[in-house]
């Protein structure tokens, strides 16, 4: 399988876990959870059941990702990151007696592409985290974040954009909607709201 597992930790025997992995002290990956090649589940973390995680992903200490969530590739999940999955959470159903499994339906949160959630941030589902978005540590994610969204609070608004090197887009002053990365020198296309990577060259 080529990849490490902390004695501590429990990985299920139905779980997939890509080559050059490393799943850490007290961490838990339920049964017919997948994950990608070279991903890191840190320290006290949790992945549930049918769980779809790509390669490159980094689950930082004490984060909950619950089922169904899915991660594309790259994703990166901070410490103590909370992805929910009941829309309308009860512990017992309108006549006091306590749900079971069968009771509820699972919504997922999805999270795409280079995405990073900042610790502590929690994910109502259902929601979607566009691609190379930035969710600040401490929000709350009620609705979905466009690509390249940097978004901040309780609930999460939308603050400016952010490119792949993670840092925050710059207007040009001379080209309104025409955003570039400090960093990296990159060029997104602003319009009607949507972020676009401008292709080099």
């Amino acid at each position: 399988m080529n990849s490490r597992v902390q004695p501590s930790a429990q990985v299920d025997e139905r779980a997939e876990i890509g080559a050059g992995s490393s799943i850490w002290d007290l961490a838990q990956v339920r049964e017919n959870a997948r994950l990608g090649e070279n991903c890191v589940v840190g320290r006290g973390a949790y992945v549930g059941p049918g769980v779809r995680i790509g390669s490159n992903v980094k689950i930082q200490n004490y984060a909950l990702v619950y089922e169904p969530a899915e991660l594309a590739d790259g994703v990166f999940i901070g410490p103590s990151v909370v992805l929910t999955n009941d829309h309308n959470p009860r512990a017992v159903d309108p006549s006091g007696k306590l749900k079971g499994s069968a009771d509820w339906e699972a919504v997922a949160v999805t999270v795409a592409e280079g995405a990073s959630l900042g610790a502590r941030s929690v994910c109502v589902a259902p929601v979607h985290i566009g691609r190379w978005a930035l969710v600040a540590a401490g929000s709350v994610v009620t609705r979905d974040v466009p690509d390249f969204g940097l978004v901040v609070g309780v609930p999460a608004r939308r603050i400016g954009w952010v490119g792949r090197a993670g840092v925050r887009l710059v207007e040009r002053a001379d080209e309104p909607g025409v955003w570039e990365c400090p960093q990296s020198g990159a060029l997104h296309d602003e319009k009607d709201g949507v972020l676009t990577e401008r292709t080099p060259g």
